[in-house]
């Protein structure tokens, strides 16, 4: 993958999360078991994925 792709994947699945999950998003019509998984599991694994992103991007440049 290029190098600056992948540090801007990755800045923009970290930003995505905290746009999305921290201020809160209107939840009234969402299950609560729904809601559980979306804030654990989906959260993790974008925010992981975009740390990953943003590392690999960095090594590269430095490489």
């Amino acid at each position: 993958m290029n190098k600056w792709l992948e540090l801007i994947l990755g800045v923009i699945l970290l930003v995505g999360v905290v746009a999305l999950v921290f201020p809160g998003m209107p939840m009234q019509s969402w299950g609560y078991a729904a809601w559980t998984v979306l804030k654990g599991g989906l959260t993790w694994i974008v925010a992981i994925t975009g740390l990953v992103l943003i590392i690999l991007g960095i090594s590269e440049i430095k490489g």
